[in-house]
């Protein structure tokens, strides 16, 4: 079952989302981002924080249904590739 990411993941949501997270790490393997609405560049310090913790088991981070503006922010910081986006 994949992790759903919320509606909105800034500054204020950005730290308890990361540690809910890597608090159930099992259901990290699929990220869907299909209700991310409201973000801002947080939520790529929360993917990149769940793929070292899976990378660190020896697993791979997927990340599903990513609205347009996700793929921008990765492109912009250089994490691309690193996020599968």
């Amino acid at each position: 079952m994949p992790f759903l990411l919320p509606q909105t993941v800034t500054q204020e949501n950005a730290l308890q989302l990361q540690k809910e997270g890597l608090l159930n790490a099992a259901a990290l393997k699929i990220i869907d981002c299909s209700a991310l609405k409201d973000f801002d560049s947080t939520v790529l310090t929360v993917l990149l924080a769940w793929q070292k913790k899976l990378q660190a088991d020896g697993q791979s981070l997927s990340v599903q249904n990513s609205p347009e503006k996700l793929k921008v922010l990765a492109n912009v910081y250089g994490i691309s590739a690193l996020l599968g986006l």
